[in-house]
């Protein structure tokens, strides 16, 4: 059957989210999509493509069903025929897939043409998960670090040959495929939760959102009981609203309301881009409060505080936001960095700027700074500053890189990574963030053992 029909899925498989397995030649596509489909995986059906150098198997992993796509190696410059006409077929394979898998040989190192497909798939803007081939020895674990170089995010370490680490890829695929209503022809945008403690106006937020845009998109169950998604058209973008709101409080001891409101927070958290915290500021914002806030931006995900029921607010002088929003960052050290928005569910005062300034804080969340202008700010701030010495002797950093986004992750290249000290590493960290801002997201930065060869940035 081809996988030429307009749905892009071959006979059969209609609705089912395409996985698509690319690299160049001979790292070990084919032996791991024989590996991925000779394990713990029900296998529908299995079916030839239209060429060789495609094969197509439906298969299933963790609850999800997915089409799994073996492509032909990919050369960076088609000298023969038939090269261009691999690079066609792998080129059409990556337009049509929702995930792809990007295998390089975790022995050979990275290869241009590695960097090449890097490239190509970056400007796709399908989400991929990088697997490090032929990695079966321990020392496997250094050798991977190499890849974070190609900016795909997390390697994942694998032995197509022996299976090993085929399960956490594979985890990692799930996690990376869309809903089934994306994969069903509805396009969805942003993704943004509507967190916070029973009764601060999740509901009337939501309902009035709705109310003011009038288009209701579509509405069902989300992936678990314990959310409703909603979808909705604003200003042009469809954006789903995952909603704890309609949810009812356990009917138990008073103790337990903090545990359970918690529970769904999470989950609604788990499958967002950015979580709107609502907060009841008439009654007073509480810490348990800050603790959904904070497990949101832990979780990495966006996040825009709203301070629902404003004009409730009796002592609303020309200073009072701003003292408001200067207690609140006291309070919690993560909403420095986080926009605060005055609402009313009631009457549906500033509820569209929520969303807007959610969108901005996606926008934030998914930026990529270059590689030269991370180690321009970086040079500035370590000739400002030097690492304190270490036990071993002089620390120092090489080099940085931004190695992931959504949210946004760095790593400093070290002589000595165990001996940067916690301190300096937030001293970069808050050097980045004045420079970049990445208002409303949080990032990540690490710091990691220098390859032999790298050169200083």
């Amino acid at each position: 059957m081809s996988i030429g029909a307009r749905d892009g899925h071959a006979a059969g498989t209609v609705g089912l989210p395409t996985v698509a397995i690319v690299g160049r030649p001979n790292v070990g596509k084919s032996t791991l999509f024989n590996r991925i489909l000779g394990r713990r995986i029900a296998i529908v059906a299995e079916r030839s493509g239209v060429t060789r150098d495609r094969q197509f198997a439906e298969a299933e992993w963790a609850g999800r069903e997915f089409l799994l796509v073996d492509t032909g190696g990919i050369n960076e410059v088609p000298e023969r025929p038939l090269d261009r006409e691999v690079r066609a077929q792998v080129v059409e394979a990556i337009e049509r897939a929702q995930a792809i898998v990007l295998v390089t040989d975790g022995r050979a190192g990275i290869h241009p043409v590695d960097e090449h497909v890097a490239d190509l798939l970056r400007r796709s803007g399908r989400p991929v998960v990088l697997a490090v081939n032929k990695l079966d020895e321990p020392a496997g674990a250094i050798a991977q670090h190499e890849f974070h170089t190609l900016g795909l995010g997390e390697p994942v370490p694998v032995s197509a040959l022996s299976g090993k680490g085929s399960g956490d890829l594979l985890d990692r695929v799930v996690e990376a495929l869309p809903d089934l209503e994306e994969v069903a022809g509805i396009p969805v945008g942003l993704r943004l939760a509507v967190i916070g403690k029973p009764n601060v106006g999740k509901s009337s937020f939501v309902n009035r959102l709705l109310g003011e845009n009038r288009v209701l998109v579509h509405d069902e169950a989300g992936t678990t009981r314990d959310a409703i998604d909603t979808y909705l058209d604003f200003e042009g973008e469809r954006v789903c609203l995952i909603d704890t709101a309609g949810l009812r409080r356990r009917s138990r001891v008073d103790d337990d309301v903090e545990f359970y409101s918690r529970l769904r927070a999470t989950s609604a958290i788990q499958r967002s881009d950015v979580c709107l915290l609502v907060v009841d500021c008439a009654a007073g914002v509480t810490n348990q409060d800050f603790r959904i806030g904070e497990e949101a931006w832990e979780a990495g995900r966006g996040l825009v505080f709203v301070a629902n029921k404003w004009d409730l607010i009796d002592d609303r002088g020309p200073d009072a936001l701003t003292m408001f929003e200067r207690d609140l960052r006291e309070r919690a050290h993560y909403l420095r960095w986080v926009p605060i928005v005055t609402t009313s569910a009631l009457s549906g005062k500033r509820l569209p700027r929520a969303i807007e300034l959610a969108r901005d804080v996606q926008r934030e969340r998914s930026r990529r700074i270059p590689t030269a202008e991370v180690n321009r700010v970086l040079r500035a701030l370590v000739a400002r500053k030097q690492p304190p010495q270490g036990a071993r002797g002089d620390v120092r950093i090489y080099y940085a890189s931004q190695v992931d986004v959504e949210p946004p992750v760095f790593v400093l290249w070290s002589n000595r990574p165990k001996d940067l000290k916690t301190s300096y590493v937030r001293y970069v960290s808050n050097g980045f963030r004045r420079e970049w801002g990445f208002v409303g997201s949080p990032f990540r930065i690490s710091a990691r053992q220098r390859r032999e060869g790298d050169r200083d940035a």
